[in-house]
């Protein structure tokens, strides 16, 4: 039997470590009662290998094995760089 791998969207928040990222995943939930639609957001530290992804690319990223503390994501491909205007909006 084969398990699939668990896989997110989302945008580079730093680069500023050595072989890790930080990907900021944002998605949508409903509140269950008044049914209002709110955004929800979730760092995640990824493994990125070559040390491809800049700050504001937007990556697809997939679980695997722990390897750290924090460590359990990796980049699995770079979907869409980011334009030099957009490195500096990324964060708040």
């Amino acid at each position: 039997m084969i398990k699939k791998k668990k896989v997110l969207q989302g945008k580079v928040y730093s680069d500023k470590m050595d072989k890790t990222r930080v990907v900021l995943v944002e998605r949508t939930v409903k509140h269950p009662l008044y049914g209002k639609i709110t955004k929800k957001s979730t760092k995640y530290m990824v493994h990125d290998e070559t040390n491809q992804s800049k700050v504001g690319d937007k990556v697809q990223i997939a679980y695997l094995k722990p390897l750290s503390k924090s460590k359990s994501w990796e980049v699995l491909t770079v979907i869409e760089k980011a334009s030099i205007l957009d490195r500096g909006e990324t964060r708040k």
